[in-house]
């Protein structure tokens, strides 16, 4: 199993020229590896392997300006892109695949990632010694340069170091091994999850534990962004750019980023402290793509990292031994968790078929029985359900407590408080 650690790079004038060149002639070499494999696609209809590929760019400029173990990854990665590309081909004929795929083109402009394996750097006393292309030493007498080494890792776990130009700040990724951690956790104790915008997690367990995730705040963040970025630009023409913006954009993606760490780790922290064993996630796949709740609405629905978010969270079942589940959520909202409704799949839905409850105003659930409750936490509750019987779960412990008034938890403060 493997981590990834992201340190932000402050260089100096002379640094900060070595890595905007170092970047660029990836970028460029990326260009000259795609042109040679579309060319050789359009006139044979065949793709070359990433051993071919290098071996007719080994005599590229920008190839020999980069160590070549790091030009070698760079042409490797445009080889999978069209390996990738013709997998996809073979699925529209099998019909696993809808969307037809573009075949890979360039980049206009820009840096471009760059990847030392571990077995190219060196740890020295200026720090990690990341060595460039002979044509560099050549031209500029320069043979390497350095980076500081992170404190909390150890050099020798170290698998990969990443250099990732972004909105004109430069990021150092560390790939890095690490093991298991058995938690002592019970694979009887289940957490559903229901995703959504102003809760933006909804989590119940079959403990009786509940709690949400305040998105009210990464909304506000995401729309002030979203006026700003609108502000700047008007009059300008579509393609118009500048470092305000790109200050701007990397400002609220480390928001973004933050907030995806931070409510992931909330939620392995819950299942932690109480040995819950297994992690029910509710998602529809595709389901931002075809997202039509109007213009607003869809803003703020696709612009959050849920995605991610659900990655992470998978991430971290794994480095805990915590079982994580991906289950569709088609009418988990609608059904009716205490009166136990019929939760069928979308295109299976029976005729006739009518929820017992119903969602009577925002944020509040209805059952047959006139018993109200949080509407989020009755999805997350049917989440557990759609995969009860698979897993052979007891949810006999969820509560009417737990659906009635979860634990509120905001990001970006200590402050918990139960919600009203």
């Amino acid at each position: 199993m493997f981590g990834c650690q992201q340190v932000l790079i402050s260089p100096d004038k002379e640094l900060k020229a070595v890595l905007e060149f170092v970047c660029s002639e990836s970028m460029k070499l990326a260009n000259c590896g795609t042109y040679y494999s579309r060319q050789l696609y359009f006139k044979t209809g065949k793709i070359l392997t990433k051993f071919d590929l290098h071996r007719e760019i080994a005599r590229n400029p920008h190839f020999q300006a980069l160590h070549s173990q790091v030009a070698q990854q760079c042409l490797t990665t445009v080889a999978e892109s069209f390996k990738s590309y013709l997998g996809l081909l073979k699925g529209i004929q099998k019909g696993t695949v809808t969307q037809r795929p573009k075949l890979p083109g360039y980049r206009k402009g820009g840096l471009a990632l760059i990847t030392f394996p571990s077995q190219a750097v060196r740890l020295k006393p200026e720090g990690l010694r990341f060595p460039l292309g002979s044509k560099v030493k050549a031209w500029f007498g320069l043979d390497a340069f350095y980076l500081p080494m992170p404190s909390n890792l150890d050099f020798k776990a170290i698998r990969e170091y990443r250099i990732l130009p972004r909105n004109g700040c430069f990021y150092l990724e560390l790939v890095y091994k690490t093991s298991v951690i058995q938690a002592d956790v019970d694979p009887s104790g289940a957490l559903g999850i229901d995703h959504g915008l102003n809760n933006w997690l909804t989590c119940v367990s079959n403990i009786g534990t509940s709690f949400t995730v305040d998105g009210l705040h990464l909304k506000s963040l995401n729309q002030f962004y979203n006026k700003q970025i609108a502000t700047i630009q008007e009059d300008k023409p579509q393609e118009f750019w500048s470092k305000r913006l790109a200050a701007i954009t990397e400002k609220r993606n480390r928001q973004m980023r933050d907030a995806v760490n931070k409510a992931a780790r909330k939620v392995i922290n819950h299942c932690l402290e109480n040995r819950i064993g297994v992690v029910v996630f509710g998602w529809n796949k595709g389901q931002k793509d075809s997202a039509d709740m109007g213009a607003k609405t869809n803003q703020k629905f696709v612009q959050i990292p849920t995605a991610r978010l659900k990655e992470r969270i998978a991430q971290l079942c794994e480095q805990y031994g915590i079982q994580f589940v991906e289950t569709e959520e088609s009418y988990t909202s609608k059904a009716s968790f205490v009166d136990s409704d019929q939760l069928p799949t979308i295109g299976e839905k029976p005729d006739g078929w009518k929820a017992s409850g119903k969602r009577v105003k925002r944020g509040l659930y209805r059952t047959a029985n006139n018993q109200y409750l949080n509407a989020d936490c009755n999805g997350a509750a049917n989440i557990l359900r759609k995969v009860a019987a698979t897993l052979g779960l007891n949810l006999s412990g969820v509560s009417r407590g737990a659906l009635l008034t979860p634990l509120k938890v905001r990001l970006w403060t200590l402050q918990e408080s139960p919600s009203l």
